[in-house]
C-alpha cells in the first residue's frame, strides 16, 4: 500500500520543473493530484505522465494570480475527488533588477504570485479543511493534512537584485509559521521549503538573451554561463540540484513520517 493512498494533493505550477516532479512523486505514492500550470500543454503533459504510470490526476489550468483561480482550483479537487489533504504552493517566477532599476510593477508582480496567490488559495481551502477536520474529530478520527509553501534561500538569506522576490519569499516563511499555529487544531502541518540552486528553465546556464512571456510581461530567464559556474562552485556538493531532488525535499513534508513536523523551514541547497 502506497503511503498516500486515498489522499488528494493540489500542486500549483506543476506543468514543468520542480512542480511537475512533486506531482509525479505524490502520484507515485498513491495521491490523486490536481495539476496546475499557466499553460494548458504542460499541465496536460503532467496529467498524462501520471496516468501513464497508473496514477490519477486532473488539470486546472490558469494563473494563480487571478482572483477567481483559488475557488476554481479548490472546486476541481472537491468535484473530482471530494477532499483536500495536501496543498503545495509552488507556482512562481523571478523578475530581477537592482532596487534603483526596479519598477513597482515588478515588485507587485512578485508579491502577487509568491505571497498573495498562496494566501488566497489557503484561505479558499480553509473552511473545507475546518469542516472536514471537525467531522473527523466527531468520529474519533485523526486525518493529517499538509501544506508546503515553496520559498527560496533568497527569502531566508537575501539575494542582490531580488528585493521583490526575496521580500515575497521571506513573507511566505512568516505566513507558513503563522498558519501552522492557526491550523494545528485542524491537524494540518504547515511547512516551507527554501530552494538553493535547482536546475530549471529559470536557472539554466546560457549566454543568450532568453525571455518568456508571463501574463503579458517579457521576463528574462537563465543565468550567464560564467555566473552559473561560480554559483555551483560555492555549493558543497559541487553542482546544482535536479528537479527530482528538489521535489524530494517537498515530499518529506507530505509523507506520514512528518505528521508531527509543522512550522518549519527546510533549506534544500546541497549544503550551501
Amino acid at each position: 500500500m502506497a503511503k498516500l493512498d486515498g489522499r488528494v494533493a493540489l500542486v500549483t505550477g506543476s506543468g514543468r520543473g520542480i512542480g511537475q516532479q512533486v506531482a509525479l512523486q505524490l502520484a507515485a505514492e498513491g495521491a490523486s493530484v490536481v495539476v496546475n500550470d499557466l499553460d494548458e500543454a504542460p499541465a496536460t503533459e503532467t496529467v498524462e505522465l501520471i496516468k501513464s504510470k497508473g496514477g490519477e490526476a486532473v488539470a486546472c489550468v490558469g494563473s494563480v494570480t487571478d482572483p477567481a483561480f483559488p475557488k476554481r482550483f479548490i472546486d476541481t479537487a472537491m468535484d473530482n475527488y471530494g477532499d483536500i489533504h495536501i496543498i503545495v504552493n509552488n507556482a512562481g517566477y523571478t523578475w530581477d533588477a537592482t532596487i534603483q532599476k526596479m519598477s513597482e510593477e515588478q515588485f507587485d508582480a512578485m508579491m502577487d504570485v509568491h505571497l498573495k496567490a498562496p494566501w488566497r488559495i489557503l484561505k479558499e481551502a480553509s473552511e473545507i479543511i475546518r469542516i472536514k477536520s471537525k467531522g473527523e474529530a466527531e468520529k474519533g478520527e485523526r486525518v493529517m493534512r499538509k501544506v508546503v509553501n515553496i520559498s527560496s534561500i533568497a527569502g531566508s538569506r537575501g539575494n542582490a537584485g531580488q528585493t521583490n522576490y526575496s521580500s515575497a519569499k521571506a513573507a511566505l516563511i512568516g505566513m507558513t509559521k503563522t498558519l501552522s499555529k492557526e491550523w494545528g487544531r485542524y491537524n494540518v502541518c504547515v511547512n516551507a521549503v527554501a530552494f538553493g540552486v535547482i536546475e530549471t528553465r529559470l536557472t539554466e546556464a546560457t549566454d543568450e538573451k532568453t525571455e518568456i512571456e508571463i501574463e503579458g510581461n517579457r521576463v528574462p530567464v537563465g543565468v550567464p554561463t560564467a555566473v552559473a559556474a561560480g554559483i555551483k562552485m560555492m555549493v558543497p556538493l559541487g553542482r546544482a540540484g535536479t528537479p527530482e531532488e528538489g521535489a524530494g525535499g517537498v515530499m518529506l513534508f507530505c509523507l506520514p513520517e512528518s505528521d508531527y513536523v509543522s512550522g518549519q523551514l527546510l533549506e534544500v541547497t546541497g549544503g550551501g
